[in-house]
């Protein structure tokens, strides 16, 4: 990609439409002049901390009004924003605060208690209570930004247990903007419901299709069904980001006395394929789905099946976005034929560039412009995609990623487990959630013991729900799990 400059984007849509509505949160609406001003003088203040252009700097701060603003003074300053999942205990974000080569932890009082236990001896952490009451320095402002630089890096899991920083330019995030919009639609009357953590790329993405779109975006600081319908009436939302836990909760609670407006446009669906019977009750309720394919490597969606293909083509992700590319690969990189099962590649500007500091893992994922995503499937004679095998082993939880591996880790540390295996077991509330399989070294250890270890070390998503004592692991030759025998052992329990 050439280095293409853009004028800064929230400068640029501040002079465009100043007095448009921008973001509702709390009961309260701001313009993007209002926006912009705010996040400008954050930039001034964060000047007086040190911050400047090219730095990393770590975000640990909650989905709030607060957060976008500080967001926009990254951008203002051309800082990199290591954006850090809030749900992530102590140890998991000072090793990405450290992996990163963070300069700064831009937190809040919420956070104080796990920001104490983070080694923080070459980092400044600044929380942002005490940020905004302090002085404003004049800021060096990054009137413009080159496509090629780096917004932000957000960690996803690796199936070495280590998680990897995705770099995400401003032309990664451009171009997923402008596929969505293509995909879409865009009218002047659109208004966003952002349900989903900031932290995540669903809900950053719809932050910047904001500030691009010259949308509305209204922020939700937490999910809750009953009060998102509520506000898709009262900000008329048009479109609205869900996973399926999500979507199933809104689906109980609409019906006859309590339906969408007709305005409403767009649930789009992430995190794996909608059930039939979901898709049924949806129809039912005239509530349009829109389910998609994406990930933090693809900054958002970069496949999505349209609702008129709902039913035709059920448990489809759909077709790839106007400027992305996808092929399914044999595993001797042969291009495999209609319904031939093989790897998911995608290639596309808004495709990540690769890792930070993993030039290895880049190089192995990285093919002549092509992400090799890990993921199994197939596409079928009318160039719709059905994904077999999310990243193979990919546990999704409620819309988190979740790699057995990470798990599997954390439990061989422990003094009295021989050995691990970790799958996903399915669960009504979440779709699916953690089963660990553990060789246990000792008859004193309880189940119990070995939760309260993971509590330590994981996030609460990741923690198992439940243990299976076995005598030993299944293994290949080559040492790797066999998941797939576990399954089967899972099956065989449940039966």
């Amino acid at each position: 990609m050439s280095d293409q400059m853009m004028e800064n984007f929230i400068i640029k849509r501040a002079f465009l439409t100043p007095e448009r509505p921008a973001l509702y949160f709390d009961g309260e609406t701001y313009t993007f002049l209002d926006v912009y001003e705010k996040a400008l003088r954050i930039a001034g203040q964060l000047t007086g901390f040190g911050l400047e252009k090219g730095q990393y700097a770590g975000a640990l701060l909650s989905s709030d009004k607060d957060t976008i603003f500080i967001y926009l003074a990254f951008h203002l300053l051309g800082v990199k924003a290591v954006i850090l999942n809030n749900r992530l205990t102590p140890a998991e974000l000072a090793w990405q605060l450290k992996d990163s080569g963070s300069d700064f932890l831009i937190t809040e009082e919420k956070f104080a208690e796990k920001t104490r236990e983070i080694n923080l001896s070459n980092i400044a952490a600044i929380f942002k209570e005490d940020l905004f009451d302090s002085k404003y320095f004049e800021p060096a402002i990054a009137r413009e930004v080159s496509l090629d630089d780096v917004c932000t890096i957000m960690y996803t899991s690796g199936t070495t247990g280590h998680p990897k920083g995705v770099l995400q330019t401003y032309g990664n995030h451009w171009w997923s903007a402008v596929g969505s919009a293509l995909n879409l639609g865009l009218s002047e009357k659109d208004c966003w419901l952002c349900a989903v953590p900031l932290f995540h790329i669903s809900g950053y993405s719809i932050f910047m299709r904001s500030i691009i779109y010259g949308m509305k975006m209204a922020l939700m600081a937490s999910f809750h069904e009953e009060k998102a319908i509520d506000m898709i009436h009262q900000e008329n939302v048009t479109i609205m980001s869900v996973v399926s836990t999500m979507l199933t909760r809104m689906e109980a609670v609409l019906g006859e006395e309590k339906k969408l407006p007709v305005n409403f446009r767009c649930m789009l669906l992430g995190g794996g394929p909608a059930s039939r019977p979901m898709l049924e009750k949806c129809k039912e309720k005239t509530i349009p789905v829109y389910q998609s394919y994406g990930m933090t490597e693809t900054s958002s969606q970069i496949v999505t099946l349209s609702p008129e293909y709902s039913f035709s083509k059920l448990g489809s992700a759909g077709k790839p976005l106007f400027p992305s590319q996808l092929k399914i690969l044999r595993t001797d990189g042969g291009q495999a034929e209609p319904n031939e099962a093989g790897e998911i590649a995608v290639k596309g500007p808004n495709v990540t560039n690769g890792y930070l500091n993993r030039e290895e893992e880049t190089a192995k994922k990285m093919k002549d412009g092509w992400l090799m995503t890990g993921d199994i499937g197939y596409l079928d004679k009318e160039g719709f995609l059905y994904v077999l095998d999310r990243r193979s082993d990919l546990i999704i939880s409620g819309g988190e990623n979740i790699y057995p591996a990470e798990i599997e880790g954390v439990l061989a540390s422990h003094p009295a487990i021989l050995d691990a295996g970790v799958i996903g077991m399915k669960d009504e509330v979440w779709g699916e959630v953690p089963a660990a399989f553990v060789v246990s070294g000792s008859d004193e250890l309880t189940d119990h013991d070995i939760i309260e270890f993971c509590a330590e070390k994981l996030a609460k998503y990741k923690i198992p729900k439940k243990i299976f004592r076995i005598r030993e692991i299944p293994r290949n030759a080559s040492k790797k799990i066999l998941r797939k025998n576990l399954r089967e052992y899972l099956k065989e329990i449940a039966e």
